[in-house]
């Protein structure tokens, strides 16, 4: 089984100088692996400041990881020649959070869809450019004669959000790290834009990491999911275990909070987790062991002593939390990533 992405073992480090102070840990110690050959959709989901974008831009070779490494068909990118580069970059294509930020809105947008044919000589003359640009147009669910020649400021933030889709298929990648794309714009759109994520896996082999905090759409898409707390992962393994029986205290309480077409029912009544200023003995200082036992009602004296390791609970599911030391073996992240990433999710 060849991985096609790999992070091995990655941790991001912000701030500190000569004294090291000041230190944040944005993401720690984190393996997540996607398959060469069976296309995946992998969601990384968590509150915000939990460290899904910042591995997002370690995935992409944006910044590169304090500890660890990313991989990109057994090629760590720190050691990538010039030519390696360019071709991951060709490869690995990213769908950001707002699409109006993508635009130069004295441009037209036909300008984002021209440059990456240019840059990678995807085209040898304009009529196959145009023609290739309409027919990734097309299969992003645009009308090419509605969407060219327009400046941003005149198409609906769907429409621009299915453009930097149309950008990333120009380029005929094998993953797209979608970063919070639906999160900008009207839930009347979000479902055509999930669906048309979906279609890309399906049928042209596209893997994708979705980069999210919303549960509900993550469950909807992915197959394959990764709780993030923190910088850490609290608890990794197939959607439909994680979703419907979450046991990670914070995945019940993310789980928790999402909102049902009840009004009888409280949001999150099946846990309640008090903010740490509440919880009897948690301090506002710095954690120490587990970054989740200021907020949690379960928390022991060990929790607070060393955090815990992955605790492999099921075949294709790890929970980093002590009240599973008893029923899981401890798993390295690495093993937990390279058995999802052959995962296929049962329809």
């Amino acid at each position: 089984m060849t991985e096609l992405l790999e992070a091995q073992n990655v941790t991001k480090v912000f701030g500190g100088g000569l004294l090291k102070k000041g230190q944040t840990v944005a993401v720690d110690q984190i393996s997540l692996a996607l398959n060469e050959e069976r296309p995946t959709i992998t969601a990384i989901a968590g509150e915000s400041g939990s460290g899904k974008t910042t591995l997002a831009r370690l995935l992409l070779g944006i910044v590169r990881p304090s500890e660890g490494a990313i991989r990109f068909r057994g090629r760590d990118l720190a050691r990538m020649s010039h030519a390696e580069r360019r071709d991951f970059r060709r490869q690995v294509q990213a769908i950001f959070q707002d699409p109006f930020e993508v635009y130069n809105p004295f441009y037209k947008v036909d300008q984002v869809l021209t440059i990456p044919v240019q840059k990678f000589r995807l085209a040898g003359s304009r009529a196959e450019m145009q023609t290739l640009i309409e027919e990734s147009l097309r299969r992003a669910g645009l009308r090419p004669e509605e969407t060219l020649g327009r400046y941003p400021h005149q198409l609906s933030g769907g429409q621009r959000q299915r453009i930097m889709v149309a950008r990333a298929l120009l380029l005929n990648p094998r993953i797209i790290l979608a970063d919070e794309p639906v999160s900008m714009v009207d839930a009347s759109l979000r479902a055509t834009i999930l669906e048309s994520l979906m279609n890309l896996k399906r049928d042209l082999g596209i893997s994708l990491v979705y980069i999210t905090h919303d549960l509900t759409t993550a469950y909807q898409i992915s197959e394959n999911i990764y709780i993030l707390y923190r910088g850490s992962v609290a608890e990794v393994g197939s959607v439909d275990h994680v979703i419907k029986d979450p046991k990670h205290p914070y995945t019940r309480l993310l789980v928790g909070s999402i909102p049902v077409p009840d009004p009888d029912i409280r949001w999150g009544q099946d846990i309640e987790i008090e903010s740490a200023a509440n919880v009897p003995g948690a301090s506002r200082a710095a954690v120490q062991g587990c970054k989740f036992s200021n907020r949690c009602p379960f928390v022991m004296d060990e929790c607070r002593r060393q955090a815990p390791p992955l605790y492999r609970t099921e075949d294709k599911r790890a929970v980093a939390c002590y009240l599973f030391k008893e029923d899981g073996a401890v798993v390295s992240g690495e093993e937990i990533a390279k058995a999802l990433a052959g995962e296929k999710r049962n329809e």
